[in-house]
């Protein structure tokens, strides 16, 4: 997983920075991004029922050997049309090597091992892509070094896996609950999960086109992201423990009108050495507040719709991240080149409406789960989630009294 999210993250920023090189236009690169969650649309739909049709290793090995021919296809072309092609193909297969290895390493993990596991395991989720980011700053006289890593990395994620003598657990893909149902039972966790997706997709994606376009060079620029995710992950913890002992609306609010604030301050003041700072708290603000709505909904859930509602949740994140991708990046001209911080500024006050609205229509629930923590890419932690709940089921199946024998 280690490689995998380090290569994402790679892929991922290296695309924006070659592309702006090779002269794609703005709406070029972000229709290019764009097609990574338009494709994981359809991989958080497809995988776990290919997974349960041929098994994990061979589902695992398949679907990144695809994703490493994608990165090599990057390298060989210089095209906006293949480019596309190869990032959707990416956005199909990557949610399934998640599922792939976190339903694994739950179904392995012994119960006094299981928060120790889980904790490296988020470790790596959070450090992985913004190493991979960084490694964007590296010298590469030829053009070709970055993108060979990025396969090198995902070809070498699949020997563990077919070195190991565990046998594959059994997997069964979860039921989905339809978002009409999903929406009666938290509209704030519909409506928010959507809004602040597009919010994060955008700084995602803009935040180098952004940089560059204020005067930085390519490792400058990387390193900006990089700094914004470090922001993000550093503060997921605290700000979940927080959302766990309070209304988690109250929370929400909170991180809205301080995204929003930060938002307007870099639109205000211009000054370039503001721009790193200005987006790590965007960052910061806005990738919690994913974990936090998907905490909510949990809170109004039975236990046997948890797993169904967080595949819903994930396919808003990615459906809220495609649009992010999409618009964010077009939006950096306008205005005298504040369109981008104008967008956020929007999109965060509208989550915060929407948590005030609910709040001020509803109590809040008297029994509270965790809040789960969100991966900086936004995508794997729902699926942790999801097998975490499976796995405790599964032990209350085969000890129904609860006595340990």
């Amino acid at each position: 997983m280690l490689m995998l999210m380090v290569a994402n993250g790679l892929l991922g920023t290296l695309l924006t920075i070659r592309g702006n090189d090779l002269g794609f236009s703005i709406l070029t690169i972000s229709l290019m991004q764009a097609s990574y969650p338009l494709g994981a649309l359809a991989g958080t739909v497809a995988a776990p029922r290919l997974i349960e049709k041929v098994g994990h290793i061979r589902a695992f090995s398949a679907l990144a050997s695809l994703v490493s021919i994608a990165a090599i296809v990057h390298l060989l072309t210089s095209d906006p049309y293949s480019w596309s092609a190869m990032r959707l193909l990416s956005g199909v297969c990557v949610p399934g090597l998640y599922v792939i290895t976190e339903s694994w390493l739950h179904a392995k993990a012994e119960n006094r091992m299981r928060a120790q596991i889980l904790s490296v395991y988020f470790m790596i989720q959070l450090g992985g892509p913004a190493l991979g980011t960084a490694m964007v700053g590296l010298p590469d006289p030829t053009g070709a070094m970055l993108f060979g890593a990025v396969s090198i990395l995902i070809s070498l994620s699949i020997v563990p896996l077919l070195l190991s003598d565990n046998k594959a657990p059994a997997y069964v893909a979860p039921e989905r609950m339809r978002l009409r149902q999903l929406y009666r039972v938290s509209p704030m966790s519909v409506l928010g999960i959507f809004v602040v997706s597009i919010g994060l997709g955008a700084w995602f994606i803009s935040l180098p086109l952004y940089a560059l376009a204020r005067g930085f060079n390519e490792a400058q620029a990387s390193g900006a992201l990089v700094v914004a995710m470090i922001a993000s992950a550093l503060v997921q913890y605290p700000l979940g423990w927080l959302a766990d002992h309070v209304d988690r609306r109250q929370v929400v609010i909170g991180l809205g009108l301080l995204a929003t604030a930060a938002a307007v301050w870099l639109a205000v003041d211009r000054s370039a050495s503001l721009v790193v700072i200005g987006f790590s708290v965007i960052a910061a603000a806005t990738l919690p507040i994913y974990s936090i709505l998907a905490a909510h909904a949990n809170d109004h859930l039975t236990r046997a719709q948890i797993v169904p509602a967080s595949g819903t949740m994930a396919f808003l994140l990615q459906l809220g991240q495609f649009f992010g991708a999409l618009i964010g990046p077009n939006t950096i001209p306008l205005a005298g080149g504040r369109g981008l911080l104008i967008m956020l500024a929007v999109i965060c006050l509208a989550v915060t409406l929407i948590a005030i609205a609910r709040r001020v229509r509803t109590q809040a629930p008297q029994e509270t789960g965790e809040t789960p923590v969100t991966g900086v890419l936004g995508i794997a932690q729902p699926g942790v989630f999801q097998a975490e709940v499976m796995a405790e089921e599964a032990e209350e199946r085969r000890d129904p009294t609860g006595s340990g024998r």
